[in-house]
């Protein structure tokens, strides 16, 4: 059987399942309770903070709704809003609860059923999102543990590592295009180890001329640095004399 149809989501909510609409947020959440014909339990909207005691309070609430109503399961659902839900979410399932999702764009279209007003309010949007839930309109989402959580975590931060990277050498590249755009015909890339070794003590064509030939090739000279010499360094101080390369605001530009 695929569990992941709506038909097969609405199958799996029955008279003996509590759904619990949950707002997420930064440091407070508010959960609302219904029966699988969207009849409410909750009288108000309850509030938990996202901490510990916070999350045994939600926990306290839902079995004594449970509990009150002769329910046997819960579904608790909620928007996955940027990172707040992480924690709770995790929370939930080590307690044998699986959370589901709904969409962040139904949530927004949805809550205008009620009263005709598309605002956001803590008492709304519990009630939305259990409605979502009722429908089958929920995903399931994936929250691993153990080394599963390390590969995730490992694996985002390779990314999130690249994405500053890309913007790094955008900004570089940036960078050269105002002031010196001809060290592309000395570098194929602006980020080579000794164009930039070049650039940090002058980082502008007018410092490179003042550097000169000599003063270049001692730069690489100093560092060891093999596969650069004196043709190279004619090559970048030429460039640097005959350089179109913004000559405004060049103490903010170093």
């Amino acid at each position: 059987m695929n569990y992941n149809t709506q038909n097969a989501k609405i199958a799996s909510i029955t008279e003996k399942t509590l759904i619990v609409g949950i707002d997420v947020g930064s440091e407070t959440h508010y959960a609302r309770a219904f029966d699988w014909r969207n009849y409410e339990y909750s009288k108000k909207p309850f509030a938990f903070n996202n901490d510990e005691a916070g999350f045994a309070a939600f926990k306290a609430w839902m079995e004594d709704m449970a509990d009150k109503h002769g329910k046997e399961a819960v579904i608790p659902g909620m928007e996955p809003t940027g990172h707040y839900w992480l924690n709770l979410g995790a929370y939930l399932q080590e307690q044998g609860m699986k959370p589901v999702h709904v969409n962040p764009h139904h949530v927004k279209k949805s809550k205008e059923l009620d009263d005709n007003n598309p605002n956001k309010n803590d008492r709304k949007d519990p009630k939305t999102i259990a409605g979502l839930v009722n429908e089958g309109r929920f995903s399931y989402p994936y929250i691993p543990t153990g080394i599963y959580a390390e590969i995730r975590n490992l694996s985002n931060l390779r990314i999130q590592t690249q994405e500053e990277l890309t913007r790094i050498k955008n900004r570089i590249a940036r960078w050269f295009s105002i002031y010196f755009p001809e060290i592309k015909d000395v570098y194929k890339n602006p980020d080579a180890v000794s164009g930039m070794m070049v650039i940090k003590k002058a980082p502008l064509p007018c410092d490179i001329k003042e550097l000169g030939v000599d003063g270049v090739n001692q730069v690489w000279r100093d560092a060891k640095l093999k596969g650069a010499g004196l043709k190279r360094a004619r090559t970048l101080v030429s460039a640097a004399e005959h350089s179109i390369g913004s000559t405004e605001a060049p103490g903010s530009a170093r």
